[in-house]
């Protein structure tokens, strides 16, 4: 094939190819830094972590947003077995989340206020800057959702 021939086809290769490149931009996905809000005083409570590890997605608590009359380093009091006094801070809340079609599903959330540990399942809103974490028992109809804000 002659240079220009070639020369050529890759012009139509690479512009083909730039014109497809949102179609391959990357998926948003909960993995990232987010805020929880108090579903009492509306103000922010803590930042929670999300990571994949070997393909589902768990979270941490990364910070709390403390007051000045909290406890500096609160324990989860109300958590049994090895989370029994576990520093909140660090504490894993989610754990098991596989994507299934856009939403995350098949995971737990505990909440360390009543040391309970709930089914949950959550969904990416708009363009991926809010997360809605559902906790549940039984059926995701009998539960709460929370709306989690991505931090930039």
């Amino acid at each position: 094939m002659p240079l220009s021939n070639r020369a050529g086809s890759l012009t139509i290769a690479t512009t083909c190819f730039l014109l497809t490149w949102p179609a391959h931009a990357q998926v948003p996905s909960p993995v990232g830094l987010w805020t929880t809000v108090d579903e009492t005083t509306k103000e922010p409570k803590a930042l929670i972590r999300i990571v994949s590890v070997n393909g589902q997605l768990q979270g941490s608590i990364d910070k709390l947003i403390l007051k000045s009359r909290d406890d500096p380093a609160p324990r989860c009091a109300k958590c049994e077995g090895t989370l029994h006094n576990a520093p909140i801070v660090g504490l894993k809340i989610l754990d098991g989340f596989r994507d299934e079609d856009g939403a995350y599903v098949g995971g737990t959330i505990l909440d360390p206020e009543n040391g309970k540990t709930y089914r949950s399942r959550m969904t990416l809103t708009g363009d991926g800057t809010a997360l809605q974490v559902r906790g549940y028992i039984g059926v995701p109809a009998f539960g709460r959702t929370q709306t989690w804000t991505r931090v930039k």
